[in-house]
């Protein structure tokens, strides 16, 4: 039996309390319920006391040197992180895409050249499993040496359900064998392979009537995603294939407005999406019935950092009522980084939000993006026991670091995995 774990007397200790009902919206984004010289306490990967070190003290009794213990003075603990938009699975990579970018090529341009998500479809359905295992397993370690301790990881370099199947396989099986825990989503529809590109609405037609049964069928996945993009799939389009995906009991997301605006966050609300991801183009009328409709945003400004565009208006959507998250995006050829607390940077640096608000958006409202808050995002008696210590002495200090990584302790499960930066 693991011993008990007692993180104690943190300078400020995160716990987000009260949280794990609904996504947090509004003012709420910057209420942390921080406990200075707090301590929690975690037994059997779940926590068990939170509260002021006397306090838990107190409950903990005799029992105290039953545990192992932490010092966190001086330093900061949150939840773990939750990243709730990655393509993590993956071959190959794109860095000559990178330069001719700087040269002045479009995203767009160049994914209607044959690169883009086909450059990296190619080279998915090429590799085998177990080559998609091993190039996957150290972009996870890195997501937990930064306190990511969850992610999303979507298929979408398959376009065919062969190769759709063979990535989620591969995510499940990471999800098996790695203490990151991997929460599933299927995107057949990330792009329209060149074999259709005549001919869209037949690619919808399958991605419809024989990915999504079989997909559904195959248990590996839980959530339905669609690129809804000019030149990609449209409104009506992706509305089919979300709609399609619910009746097989696949929970819709969707890529919306990122490059033009294109009705995506009015889809999202339409068809009651988990997140709307991207949003940078999003109109006030699309922003509007997200929030009416409890829409999460996924925000992803390393994306926009990456592709040197403007980042999506955090602010406006905040201000206006719209649950914001924050994700890495992390994918080969538009934001290659498993850092997300340079994430949570560049939401305070390019998107105008408070650093209260940039670590809701990347725990509590991460996982209620991916339909977790019941379970991770928030430290509170009865949670999966996932935190992170920073060295940092408060939550200011982490955003005015910016691109260091401050995470000294990233416990998962009540396990430390992480001591010092370095794995065990």
């Amino acid at each position: 039996m693991t011993k008990p774990l007692f993180v104690r007397r943190a300078a400020q200790l995160v716990t987000l309390r009260g949280t794990s009902e609904t996504p947090v919206s509004g003012k709420r984004m910057s209420d942390l319920g921080i406990i200075e010289d707090g301590s929690v306490w975690v037994e059997d990967g779940t926590i068990r006391y939170v509260g002021h070190d006397s306090d838990v003290l107190a409950q903990v009794g005799e029992r105290l040197s039953e545990a192992d213990q932490i010092d966190a003075r001086g330093k900061v603990v949150t939840p773990g992180l939750v990243d709730p938009h990655t393509h993590v699975v993956f071959a190959g990579s794109r860095e000559n895409e990178f330069e001719m970018r700087l040269s002045g090529a479009t995203y767009m341009e160049i994914m209607n050249a044959g690169g883009g998500i086909h450059s990296t479809t190619q080279a998915t359905r090429n590799a085998s499993e177990e080559q998609l295992y091993q190039e996957t397993l150290p972009r996870l370690d890195r997501f937990l040496q930064h306190g990511v301790t969850t992610v999303e990881a979507k298929s979408g370099y398959g376009l065919s359900l062969e190769h759709e199947l063979k990535q989620l396989r591969v995510a499940k099986r990471l999800d098996d064998d790695h203490p990151v825990d991997i929460v599933s989503t299927f995107m057949g529809a990330h792009a329209v392979p060149e074999a259709y590109k005549d001919d869209p609405d037949r690619f919808v037609d399958i991605v419809i009537h024989e990915m999504i049964p079989k997909v559904a069928e195959s248990g590996l996945a839980e959530f339905n995603d669609v690129f809804c993009e000019l030149g990609v799939f449209t409104p009506e389009q992706s509305e089919r294939i979300l709609t399609a995906g619910k009746e097989h009991g696949l929970l819709p997301k969707i890529h919306a407005d990122e490059i033009e605006p294109y009705r995506g966050a009015e889809t999202a609300a339409r068809v009651g999406a988990v997140s709307a991801d991207h949003l940078l183009r999003v109109t006030d009328a699309g922003i509007k019935q997200m929030a009416d409709a409890g829409v999460v945003a996924v925000l992803l400004p390393g994306t926009a950092f990456f592709l040197m565009t403007e980042a999506a208006n955090a602010r406006k959507m905040i201000d206006a009522g719209v649950p914001v998250a924050l994700s890495t995006d992390r994918n080969p050829g538009s934001s290659p980084t498993e850092s997300l607390p340079f994430i949570m940077n560049l939401g305070c640096l390019s998107m105008n939000m408070t650093p209260a608000e940039v670590i809701t958006a990347a725990t509590i409202n991460a996982a209620h993006a991916i339909k977790r808050g019941h379970v991770i995002g928030s430290v509170e008696t009865g949670k999966q026991g996932d935190l992170v210590i920073f060295d940092a002495p408060n939550v200011a200090y982490m955003q005015y670091n910016y691109a260091v990584n401050l995470v000294d302790t990233v416990v998962k499960k009540g396990k430390v995995v992480v001591k010092q930066g370095s794995l065990l």
